[in-house]
């Protein structure tokens, strides 16, 4: 077959236009591979400039207020987060119009969505402990310190091995230059996102923890407070929080019967918008079942001779030690229903009056002292009239 010779340098043309857009295109979705590879593994060999380049220290934690300079534990933290670290690049997109690529990825994290989880239960942790080592009636509120936050992300990281899963990610690059080899990574909160596994949309989800797990955490850290957190954080001063060493006694003595007795189980929850009720069946000591033996061995003591002979401030120390040692004795428990009020405040769900609440349910009818000082001086008076009327 001839082919016309006026055709032929056309043909030669064609097939060099093609072959010379053929191999820019090769050379482009090259160099753009070569800038991701270059990047991302600088965050694979932990390079602590990258990290900052890429993911904002502060982009965790956006409502933090107080800032401060980057400590090495808080660089620290990124290290550990990218320790298991890894990519493939799926595939290059190149418009050489726009001079713009499109490079889809597969990244490997950490699992961030338990990472974040696990922050969650324990800054609300924190922040109850911190309420309870507070004796001005403070609530529980989640501290606006970027470093405080961080030092508990490293905790985690220190001492868990978390999982590692995978997510598709897209990386926008723009050429820069009339070179080919000019690119340059778009940053974005999205790929800041990705980068991370997501951590900063989980840990930005008011309902990253639900109401129950809220509820969970706030009961069990109570189960780990020691005789002054409880009565801070609970508010029941006529019985955990005074400087007597009587009461003192019998404030730990409460306190030791809730760590052996207090245990709960969530029954149900109901949802409403930003409002929850959670239904629960908590056992605890039967504060009911103290008392009734006290009041029988106090009646039983008060009409006694002894109780006339002893005097008041002697009978009232002796009341003190018979309650004492039946909350010592105590082995009796009791069950009960009780349901527990939260509102999502849009960052997360917050147990509402929580001091009233919890108090009511673990001490019932002992969130008061049965004996009282003043009545007991009230009482002398009249003892001193019987002594009297004895003698005459």
């Amino acid at each position: 077959m001839k082919i016309a010779k006026g055709l032929m340098p056309f043909l030669l043309f064609i097939l060099m236009s093609v072959t010379f857009l053929t191999g820019c295109s090769h050379v482009d979705k090259t160099d753009v591979e070569a800038v991701i590879t270059n990047e991302l593994n600088l965050l694979k060999n932990l390079d602590s400039d990258t990290t900052q380049k890429y993911v904002s220290y502060k982009e965790l934690f956006p409502d933090t207020t107080q800032e401060i300079e980057l400590s090495k534990e808080i660089k620290e933290v990124f290290s550990l987060f990218f320790r298991d670290f890894d990519y493939k690049i799926r595939n290059v997109d190149v418009d050489n119009d726009t001079k713009e690529a499109s490079v889809s990825l597969q990244l490997s994290t950490l699992d961030a969505r338990t990472l974040a989880k696990d922050y969650a239960q324990a800054s609300l942790e924190t922040a109850i402990l911190k309420a309870a080592a507070s004796d001005t009636s403070a609530t529980e509120e989640t501290t606006d310190s970027l470093e405080e936050r961080y030092l508990i992300i490293d905790s985690l990281l220190k001492k868990s091995k978390y999982e590692t899963v995978t997510r598709d990610c897209t990386m926008t690059l723009q050429n820069t230059g009339t070179d080919h080899d000019e690119w340059e990574i778009q940053r974005s909160h999205s790929l800041e996102n990705d980068l991370v596994g997501g951590l900063i949309s989980y840990l930005s989800d008011n309902n990253l923890l639900s109401p129950e797990e809220t509820l969970t955490i706030y009961l069990n850290t109570l189960k780990s407070m020691n005789t002054e957190q409880m009565g801070n954080y609970l508010g029941i001063e006529s019985l955990l929080n005074t400087s007597d060493s009587d009461k003192n006694s019998i404030a730990s003595a409460l306190v030791e019967q809730v760590h052996q007795n207090f245990d709960f189980k969530i029954t149900n929850c109901e949802e409403q918008g930003y409002a929850a009720t959670v239904s629960t069946t908590i056992t605890t000591f039967d504060s009911a079942s103290i008392l009734n033996t006290f009041s029988q061995e106090q009646d039983a003591y008060l009409s006694s001779a002894d109780a006339v002979i002893d005097g008041s401030e002697k009978r009232y120390q002796k009341s003190l030690e018979m309650l004492l040692n039946d909350i010592k004795n105590n082995t009796a428990n009791i069950t009960s229903t009780a349901d527990f009020h939260l509102t999502n405040d849009g960052v997360s769900w917050k147990l509402d009056d929580s001091n009233t609440t919890i108090g009511n349910a673990i001490f019932g009818t002992l969130s008061n002292s049965p004996v009282s000082e003043e009545t007991e001086d009230a009482d002398s008076s009249e003892d001193d009239s019987y002594a009297q009327e004895s003698e005459d």
